[in-house]
């Protein structure tokens, strides 16, 4: 191949040529560059998010289905696939070399040390990477299984998710000895670690986010017992003697803890605030927030889930592609580091000006390339279904001229769907011999409702686009359009999901905001998704319109507490008795029940909420000042309504390869 070629006659010219042959090797130089920059493109020619479309055209599918079997037994496997594709791609490159075995031309890696009796999940590689093999033998690599598993691994406990680039081959060989020196040290300082990512072409936001992983899984005593027993200055006392019951001071080695202790098998963003706190389980965890250059990425991360989780998906994608032995196809005879490539550009700078720039634009072509991402559009559909959006608008209108209940009901369906696996129209799904659905869980059955109103509309929309438009994207839409048909705010909507081809219902049951939920409850809940507590008040005004059965908020009528306006509950109780009629339905809104306006919040001041997570809004907590603005200020709460609904939008949606499109909604397909 051309590059290695390229690079091998580079490198050569810089170390044995003498400056007066600087313009002739700027000549060559420029020739060669012609050929590369015109023939040669990276996501062409290497790695591609469609790389299997032909080949194995179910391989992601096959994947995922493995990936999420095994989380579904044991929630912390997040973590250890993270940590194993983390722990093959800086020794050798993303190419599978961890997976393999002691043989008699291989030392194994998962021999050293940092991998021996820690690094986990290499069974549950071997299980997808065996039912990929029924489907198309010999096609699929253990590479690519590999990195597809991290990012479904994320995405199944909370975190994000991202377009994986794909068609990396596996190595023939292992090498134990840069496993034992180029990963990271659970005791490496600041400098080590800006280093070893540097090294790798990882920047240290980059570092800083992929830290971020340990907002997951568990770390064996030894690792952190130092620690935990220096009384050192950068240490909180309290959470060094929680962490001493489980890790004596002289046996338990084995023993685990979490890496977070607060939500230690949820994605989130309590890592950063741990570091904050001196509460960093390792001293390569601590070092990020301690006098030094990373402080203010962790702060910004702790206060910005939605940034943490989007930098954290970009070096996920930056990592599987910033090795170049892997972008130019190098072998072991071939390769050279990162480092090495960089320096030979500063040397090259100082003796010929003209072929430096060359060589600039080369290390933009090869290192600096940004992994193609699949992204929603608000003009997605333009060209393959240019008026599916207005068949959608023309069906929503119809169901809610008939019933104007229903674009509450609407708006509930879309964000049920979206906070549990994302915006998949999983909620959709009836029950199957694969499937459970969501619909009977606590939250949705007998409740939920509007399935039949999307139904309706992906079938006008198939009769003009057989499947090309999803049943997310209708939800998505349908939302918007309620809000807008019933005096609410319109916005752009993003398109381009995918539907998924999986529900869970104990996910339904876990992740949904219970009616009782606590003002704490409903914040974390909201910031698990990327939202704020400003995102959450406003999205908690769709409560403006819509009503609630009886068993909902019997107690808190009857409560005769301090929170519920003593007039406001005895209206109540009239139509909810206190043994029966559970299905008995009262306005949320008592004041203008089938108008979105700002009564909703007008109410909490009055103590009028009708749900105990409605008044927890406006009770001496964080969120009565927001509540005040929007009872104040209608078009500010709409506006905020608004953005809130499009950053809803946007939870670990499918796209590009993931999903399917089904053509009917609530069917497998």
């Amino acid at each position: 191949m051309l590059l290695p070629f390229l690079y091998k006659s580079i490198s050569h010219s810089i170390q044995n040529t003498s400056m007066a042959y600087g313009n002739r090797f700027a000549a060559i130089f420029f020739f060669i560059l012609l050929s590369v920059t015109n023939n040669y493109t990276p996501c062409q020619a290497q790695l591609s998010t469609t790389f299997y479309d032909d080949t194995c055209p179910n391989a992601l599918r096959t994947i995922r289905t493995s990936i999420r079997t095994a989380i579904s037994r044991e929630r912390r496997m997040a973590a250890s696939l993270l940590r194993l594709h983390f722990h093959d791609c800086f020794v050798q490159g993303c190419d599978a070399s961890i997976l393999l075995e002691d043989a008699p031309s291989i030392v194994s890696e998962r021999n050293a040390l940092p991998n021996k009796g820690s690094v986990r999940g290499y069974e549950v590689i071997e299980a997808a990477k065996s039912e990929v093999e029924k489907l198309c033998p010999g096609v699929v690599s253990c590479a690519d299984i590999l990195t597809v598993a991290a990012r479904d691994a994320s995405e199944m406990v909370g975190g994000p998710s991202w377009s994986v680039k794909l068609g990396r081959r596996d190595s023939t060989t292992a090498s134990l000895a840069l496993a034992e020196t180029s990963l990271p040290s659970f005791k490496a300082s600041l400098g080590s670690l800006i280093k070893t990512f540097d090294d790798n072409g990882l920047s240290a936001r980059d570092m800083v986010a992929l830290s971020g992983a340990h907002t997951i899984g568990q770390a064996q005593c030894f690792l952190f017992r130092d620690r935990i027993y220096s009384n050192g200055s950068d240490i909180d006392a309290g959470f060094a003697s929680t962490r001493r019951r489980g890790c004596p001071i002289n046996e338990g080695n084995g023993n685990l803890a979490p890496l977070d202790l607060v939500t230690p098998n949820s994605f989130d963003y309590n890592y950063f605030k741990n570091l904050i706190q001196k509460k960093g389980l390792l001293e390569s965890d601590q070092v990020l927030f301690s006098g030094g250059s990373t402080d203010s990425i962790v702060s910004e991360y702790s206060n910005n889930p939605s940034k943490f989780k989007s930098d954290f998906a970009a070096a996920m994608g930056r990592m599987v592609i910033v090795f170049l032995r892997m972008m130019l196809n190098f072998d072991a005879s071939t390769a050279v580091p990162f480092t090495q490539f960089k320096r030979h550009y500063q040397l090259m700078a100082y003796g010929n000006r003209f072929a430096a720039i060359f060589f600039f634009i080369l290390l933009t072509v090869t290192n600096n390339y940004t992994p193609c991402v699949a992204q929603l559009s608000c003009t997605f559909y333009d060209d393959t279904c240019p008026n599916a959006l207005r068949t959608i608008r023309t069906s929503i209108r119809t169901a809610i001229s008939r019933e104007r209940r229903m674009a509450a009901s609407l708006l509930r369906l879309h964000f049920h769907d979206c906070f549990v696996q994302g915006c998949d129209a999983s909620i959709l799904l009836e029950d199957a011999p694969s499937i459970v659905s969501e619909r009977n869980a606590l939250p949705n059955k007998g409740s939920v409702r509007g399935y039949e109103v999307i139904e309706a509309a992906k079938s006008e929309v198939e009769k003009l686009c057989p499947g090309v438009v999803s049943c997310a994207d209708i939800l998505t839409v349908a939302a918007r359009d309620a809000s807008e048909m019933v005096g609410g705010p319109s916005w752009s909507v993003k398109l381009g999901r995918r539907d998924s081809t999986t529900a869970s219902l104990a996910l339904a049951e876990t992740s949904l905001p219970s009616f009782k939920a606590s003002l704490d409850s409903l914040i974390k809940t909201f910031e698990d998704n990327g939202l704020s507590a400003r995102d959450m008040v406003a999205l908690s005004g769709a409560h403006t319109i819509g009503q609630a059965q009886c068993f909902l908020f019997r107690d808190r009528i009857y409560s005769n507490g301090s929170d519920i306006d003593a007039g406001f509950a005895s209206t109540r109780r009239r139509g909810c008795p206190i043994n029966d009629r559970n299905g008995n339905l009262a306005p949320l809104d008592l004041v203008t029940p089938n108008s979105f306006d700002y009564n909703y919040f007008k109410n909490l001041i009055q103590k009028k909420g009708l749900l105990e997570s409605d008044q927890v809004l406006f009770s001496g907590g964080c969120t009565d000042s927001i509540v005040s603005e929007y009872s104040n200020n209608p078009s500010k709460f709409k506006s905020d309504f608004a953005a809130a609904m499009v950053k809803m939008g946007d939870i670990r949606p499918l796209m590009g390869e993931e999903g399917v499109i089904r053509r009917i909604c609530g069917a497998h397909p």
